[in-house]
């Protein structure tokens, strides 16, 4: 009987570790800090800032893609290195609200309502996805190991542009409410 065939531990990308630990831990993190407030801080303002950013992530993404199917190489490196910034920038800028505001409850009600709770879930769900989907994706390019880059990102690009589009989506949702 033939024992299955490992991958090479040198063939294994070195930072696939790495990629997998922030995977776990930014989800729980995020999880953990949803039970801690923080009273003496008005962030407020920040929920429209990053919806914004959200929605200009989405928008570059569009043009990462487009500047990719162009030959636009650079364009797209900058364009691809612009939404992970941006989408950390966001992270932080959510937890903070988060850890010193209330939460915000959807005030609509019937379909509207499921409608909204359809988009959020999968907004969650996905957000927590495309992390690890964006880590790798974007550290085979650097590695320029564009062929495994090229195959992650047929996935990992729609996942991305669907959570940026929906949370620009929950945000107007629930807008009134704040």
């Amino acid at each position: 009987m033939k024992t299955p065939i490992k991958p090479k531990t040198e063939e294994r990308e070195p930072y696939y570790r790495w990629i997998i630990a922030i995977s776990v831990i930014i989800p729980i993190a995020v999880a953990l800090l949803f039970t801690v407030k923080v009273d003496g801080y008005d962030f407020s303002f920040l929920p429209p800032i990053y919806a914004s950013i959200n929605a200009v992530t989405a928008a570059l993404l569009l043009l990462g893609l487009i500047a990719i199917k162009n030959k636009k190489i650079q364009t797209h490196k900058a364009l691809m290195t612009t939404c992970l910034v941006l989408s950390a920038l966001f992270l932080v800028m959510y937890v903070a609200y988060h850890i010193s505001s209330d939460t915000t409850r959807f005030g609509g009600e019937g379909w509207v309502k499921t409608v909204y709770l359809f988009v959020l879930a999968s907004h969650i769900l996905l957000s927590i996805v495309i992390i690890p989907l964006v880590l790798f994706t974007y550290v085979r390019a650097l590695a320029k190991r564009f062929d495994r880059h090229k195959k992650l990102a047929r996935i990992t690009w729609p996942l991305w542009f669907y959570v940026a589009v929906s949370g620009v989506v929950v945000y107007l949702m629930i807008s009134p409410y704040y």
